[in-house]
């Protein structure tokens, strides 16, 4: 029997694998960058864009950034180095890396594989419901900016830059186009949830659409995930560049922002502050780093 032993810069180099097996077997980053890329694609998703700035305003404004950075900096920032090194030093996936390191932490693989998995259904579903958004916007007017539309009610009522609502006289339950289209042409919403309604033939083939878009996003591993990155990790960025310049032009710009952000400092005594806070932090790293990169490893 022959026994030889290896230097852990040989591990972290690529060389050989902690199980001393040979690492051309499984998949590389062409490059850091593309390394990079992919975790930077990771940490902004739609929860940067949605559900943090409601947490913001619901929770005291500009006071939430001292419980988020607190717990940014005390439990973000360890768990995505925990996450990296990881799947760096161990170059496997994420139930085998924890059966290299203890067995008996082999479960917290298989809990995390099942939060990606209910999290990419949950998301998927929201990218289903964006593509029906693109295709819809193909139209010399925007369906859901007026309602002279067929799902529209007379409840409905069209809001533009230029009307003071504060003098309007309004209808009783009024409606804006924008949420009766959300609810009466995309979603169809039903009286009860008893009440499951039709197939939607054509959020299914959006859905349909976002599961091979995905699919070919991921099929040969990091050889197509790495050139994909290029552009999802990128693109975010622009077009959150694009609607900040175009959101701080529109009137009443600094109004909205003075909203936003004016701190309520009362609200720190509020546990759930704090809750949404923590919540915010490990959603983001937990649930997304994870999955992918100790998936594949790093050259």
């Amino acid at each position: 029997m022959h026994f030889h032993t290896v230097t852990q810069r040989e591990m972290v180099q690529g060389s050989v694998t902690p199980s001393g097996s040979s690492p051309s077997s499984r998949g590389q980053w062409s490059n850091k960058v593309e390394f990079l890329l992919a975790v930077a694609g990771e940490i902004i998703g739609l929860g940067n864009v949605w559900r943090f700035p409601y947490l913001c305003y619901k929770n005291g404004g500009g006071v939430f950034f001292i419980p988020y950075i607190l717990f940014f900096f005390t439990c973000g920032v360890p768990l995505f180095l925990l996450e990296t090194s990881l799947g760096q030093y161990t170059q496997q996936g994420t139930i085998t890396c924890w059966r290299k390191i203890c067995p008996l932490f082999e479960g917290l693989g298989y809990g995390t594989l099942m939060v990606v998995w209910y999290s990419s259904i949950y998301y998927v579903v929201i990218l289903a419901w964006a593509f029906f958004y693109l295709f819809s916007s193909f139209s010399s007017e925007l369906p859901w900016a007026s309602c002279r539309n067929i799902w529209n009610t007379e409840t409905c009522v069209e809001f533009d830059g230029g009307v003071n609502i504060s003098n309007t006289a309004l209808p009783e339950n009024a409606t804006s186009a924008v949420r009766e289209f959300w609810e009466r042409r995309v979603l169809k919403l039903t009286g009860s949830a008893a009440e499951l309604g039709s197939v939607r033939w054509e959020l299914a083939l959006c859905l349909l659409l976002s599961w091979v878009v995905c699919y070919f996003c991921v099929w040969k591993g990091v050889k197509s995930t790495g050139k994909v990155v290029y552009f999802t990790a990128t693109f975010p960025y622009v077009m959150m560049l694009v609607l900040l310049v175009r959101g701080l032009t529109l009137p009443g710009a600094l109004d909205g922002i003075k909203f936003y952000l004016y701190p309520d400092a009362s609200r720190l005594t509020d546990p759930q502050v704090w809750m949404d806070a923590g919540t915010q932090i490990f959603y983001s790293f937990l649930s997304s780093s994870l999955s992918n990169v100790c998936v594949f490893k790093r050259r």
